[in-house]
């Protein structure tokens, strides 16, 4: 493994596609891969590039699992429409939520796909680790991530905000997910850089780098 190795724009997250194409399936025949971090650490747009990467593998966000009332616990929703009919290799069925209306929505199918992505702050929470084939951890420390949230939101949700934050620090203090990520996703310039991570599952032949930032915890 080369400790300077710097990937070209684009290439970490082909690479990473292809390393999802070859893993063994984790719920049913479902590749289920969790991509967690900080809200505001670039979630989506990385799990947008990686569905795309994987031929336009559906991405479940966790924003249409939680609520207002319930920002961590949505877990047995989460199992009983999506978890468990993935496993019996079933489309699952959701109802989105609204986080405009605070209402849920009319259910929408999740059919089991090779590979589906679980994107969302709680998506490598313990009850799920054991249906997930991977679990990367988006590399930035929490209050650079929260900054960028509060920016990208404006003062609209400022006070939705002030009541997140420790939200999720109760949730990571409790339930934290970067040790148990197999890799770390760091966002670059240009492209993504992929890092081996706290769960050390890494193949050998795999081209990561060991990053050399802060660990992206508070």
């Amino acid at each position: 493994m080369n400790p300077t190795f710097r990937p070209s724009p684009g290439s970490a997250v082909r690479e990473l596609a292809r390393r999802i194409r070859r893993l063994p399936p984790s719920c049913g025949p479902v590749r289920l891969v969790g991509v967690d971090g900080h809200a505001g650490s670039g979630k989506s747009t990385f799990t947008a590039e990686l569905a795309a990467g994987l031929g336009g593998a559906p991405v479940l966000r966790l924003d249409d699992i939680a609520s207002h009332g319930e920002l961590f616990d949505w877990t047995g929703r989460l199992l009983e429409q999506v978890i468990e009919p993935l496993s019996q290799g079933r489309t699952a069925h959701y109802a989105p939520y609204d986080w405009r209306t605070r209402r849920f929505g009319p259910p929408r199918p999740l059919p089991p796909a090779p590979a589906v992505l679980l994107e969302g702050v709680g998506a490598g929470r313990r009850v799920l680790r054991p249906s997930l084939a991977l679990l990367l951890w988006m590399e930035l420390p929490c209050e650079e991530a929260w900054a960028r949230g509060r920016a990208r939101d404006g003062e609209e949700q400022r006070d939705f905000w002030d009541g997140w934050i420790p939200a999720e620090r109760r949730h990571f203090a409790g339930d934290p997910s970067r040790p148990f990520a197999d890799l770390l996703v760091r966002q670059r310039k240009e492209g993504y850089e992929v890092l081996s991570g706290p769960a050390g599952t890494v193949e050998s032949n795999q081209s990561v780098t060991h990053g050399d930032g802060p660990p992206a915890v508070c």
